[in-house]
């Protein structure tokens, strides 16, 4: 992990790095207390698909939960996201769903294999920043890991719930499950770890079907879903309250020493 840069504002210290994986370049960024020590829990945060690292929703949550409830927060640019070139698959995915949403075509489908594709990468992506992070003398390995995604970030958060055995806790949702991609329903059984879930009632990318469908794939015994009315980026704002409560929860916090 290099550093890049290192700013502070209102007690919060950013820090962006790069990381190589599988020979990638992946720019991401962790935030914490300006006084943080070892021992604090670890929330990784991914983007929704089109965005970055930095996004404004995503930066505004980090930050909250740096001030508030005293965690580490990372987040990376995803595969073809933010600082990182897009490949030809993702071009043609791109014009696609443009073309399909203009003939108001259903999309779900179409949007959760490309996820998945993207998933696929960013996993063991996901799996090497959290080996640098807790790498990290500011940081540490002995707090508690959650993870937070919602959208692109809620498929990639499924299948690395179920790969990696650090997280303790997940928020995900936006994202479906339909019968003719099966893989999606074999990695969410292998999802163990408590999650909430998050589902738009008016989602035009996700049927309330598909989301609900994935909601009850999931092998989670404590599991609870949030349904709410509206689009796909209507989620309401009072459910960062109980995303806060969540990961408040869950992720005990362990004082170093």
């Amino acid at each position: 992990m290099q550093f890049i840069s290192e700013t502070v504002n209102d007690g919060v210290l950013e820090r962006l790095f790069e990381l190589d994986v599988n020979g990638e370049r992946v720019p991401g960024v962790i935030w914490t207390a300006a006084n943080s020590s070892a021992g604090q829990p670890v929330l990784l945060m991914g983007h929704g698909g089109s965005q970055h690292k930095k996004a404004a929703g995503l930066l505004g949550h980090a930050r909250k939960y740096v001030s508030d409830s005293g965690f580490a927060v990372v987040a990376i640019d995803a595969p073809g996201h933010g600082e990182r070139k897009q490949s030809a698959e993702t071009a043609k995915f791109v014009a696609e769903l443009q073309k399909k949403m203009a003939e108001s075509q259903p999309v779900g489908e179409l949007v959760t294999v490309e996820m998945a594709r993207l998933a696929s990468q960013a996993v063991p992506e996901w799996q090497a920043t959290l080996d640098a992070v807790q790498g990290l003398d500011f940081v540490g390995a002995q707090g508690s890991v959650g993870y937070w995604g919602i959208s692109m970030g809620g498929v990639t958060g499924v299948f690395l719930a179920a790969a990696e055995p650090r997280i303790k806790a997940a928020v995900l949702g936006l994202a479906g499950l339909f019968p003719s991609y099966k893989t999606l329903a074999e990695v969410a059984a292998q999802v163990t770890v408590p999650v909430e879930f998050v589902l738009q009632w008016q989602d035009e990318l996700v049927s309330r079907e598909a989301g609900l469908a994935l909601f009850e794939a999931l092998g989670s015994r404590e599991k609870s879903l949030h349904a709410n009315m509206g689009g796909h980026i209507r989620v309401p704002a009072f459910e960062n309250e109980s995303w806060e409560r969540f990961f408040k929860r869950h992720l005990q916090i362990q004082k170093a020493g």
